[in-house]
């Protein structure tokens, strides 16, 4: 297997020092990783921090064709990097398994992943040691992973079921074991599984899914029911929801949600194209609503319908919401707030000479935050990077 090659860049709107000192290196970094083969394409989901300070990295790695164009979605990849960001090894999982859901569970020091196996369509669970080598293989059961998700020592799993055209949700042990589950219809037709196909193909636009827990104990989760994508509350006994926050088809829905204590939510929405965040969200958990009374701020600088990843982390001695996202100048964007009152903290900008998209945020063991992202080498080759944000630089953007 080729090793990737690593460019290191520093850039002055982020900050560097020209003295060698580990410490600051593990602390604050920039790494790109590179490869020579043009015709690869690498495309990261997730990413965890090990015991010992190193990352790993979720992703797909697919073959393009010359004209750029590709209708392989690729094969799963895991690299591995030391607590300075440098390439360590890598590897890929045989061809037969695809789709995973983009999300690398971290329960209890043990890592985890779902996704597919094309032979059967059934869903398997893959746990990876700390050396980036997968230790077991877990046969679940159910087809296509969308989403993923952690309940405690459990995992959460939202799968489409292909054959009974149902959104299915489930809790599963990290031995396997699926705890409670429960589906809930898309509609009938062909119309509403159109897009989601398109997504898990990756043939069309990548669409929000996520399943999650409120911190009053009801399962939720952002998929499709009833034709439209919806926030979908449930207790996975009853066979109908609890309650229902509609979008419009694919074209409006929630970006993202994040409970907060007190039954409040850290939110975001999509509307035709344009953006809202909204981090002191009252989310009705009961009934059927729609998101596009949710109101919001908007926020036109994010490319139409972008990606949004939200998490609470602390920043020196406070705690923030964290919102990531993607701007129109393909820059990663980062938005702080305060989680007591939804007041915006301040933001930071990730991106120079290159293009940038954001994967995932992850907070570090020494209260700092590593930015996975796809960087364009030449605007034109999609590659992995990832930026090592200090405690430091957090609390200069983001305390007040």
């Amino acid at each position: 297997m080729k090793k990737i090659g690593i460019l290191l860049l520093f850039a002055a709107a982020i900050g560097c020092s020209n003295d060698a000192d580990p410490e600051a290196d593990k602390s604050f970094f920039t790494k790109f990783y590179d490869d020579s083969n043009f015709n690869v394409a690498y495309t990261p989901l997730d990413a965890v921090q090990t015991s010992s300070g190193g990352y790993l990295v979720l992703g797909l790695k697919r073959i393009i064709d010359s004209d750029g164009s590709s209708i392989d979605p690729g094969v799963i990849y895991i690299m591995r990097t030391d607590e300075f960001g440098a390439f360590v090894s890598d590897i890929e999982l045989d061809e037969t398994f695809v789709t995973p859901a983009p999300a690398f569970l971290d329960v209890n020091g043990h890592f985890y992943f779902f996704a597919m196996d094309s032979n059967g369509l059934s869903t398997q669970l893959f746990e990876v040691d700390e050396n980036g080598q997968v230790a077991q293989q877990l046969n679940v059961g159910g087809s296509y992973p969308l989403a993923a998700g952690i309940d405690g020592t459990s995992l959460l799993l939202l799968n489409y079921d292909v054959g009974n055209k149902m959104t299915q949700m489930s809790v599963v042990s990290t031995d396997g074991h699926i705890q409670k589950s429960k589906e809930f219809t898309i509609g009938a037709g062909d119309g509403p599984e159109e897009p989601i196909m398109n997504h898990i193909l990756r043939t069309g636009r990548l669409l929000p899914f996520q399943v999650g827990k409120t911190t009053g104990g009801l399962y939720f989760f952002n998929g499709f029911y009833n034709y439209t994508l919806s926030i979908v509350f449930t207790d996975l006994s009853a066979d109908n929801p609890q309650g229902v926050i509609q979008g419009n088809q694919e074209d409006g829905g929630m970006s993202q949600v994040f409970p907060l204590s007190g039954g409040k939510f850290a939110a975001a929405r999509f509307n035709y194209g344009d953006n809202y965040f909204l981090p002191q969200a009252a989310l009705t958990q009961s009934g059927v609503t729609s998101c596009a009374d949710l109101g919001g701020n908007p926020f036109p600088e994010l490319s139409p319908n972008a990606p949004v990843t939200i998490i609470t982390t602390s920043v020196g001695s406070t705690d923030r919401i964290i919102y990531g996202s993607n701007t129109r100048g393909k820059q990663i964007a980062l938005f702080g707030y305060n989680p007591a009152d939804g007041t915006f903290i301040g933001s930071k900008y990730i991106g120079f000479s290159n293009s940038f998209e954001l994967a995932s945020l992850t907070p570090t063991s020494d209260k700092g935050l590593l930015v996975l992202g796809t960087t364009y080498i030449a605007g034109r080759f999609p590659r992995i990077c990832l930026f090592k944000l200090s405690a430091e630089s957090l609390g200069d953007s983001f305390q007040q």
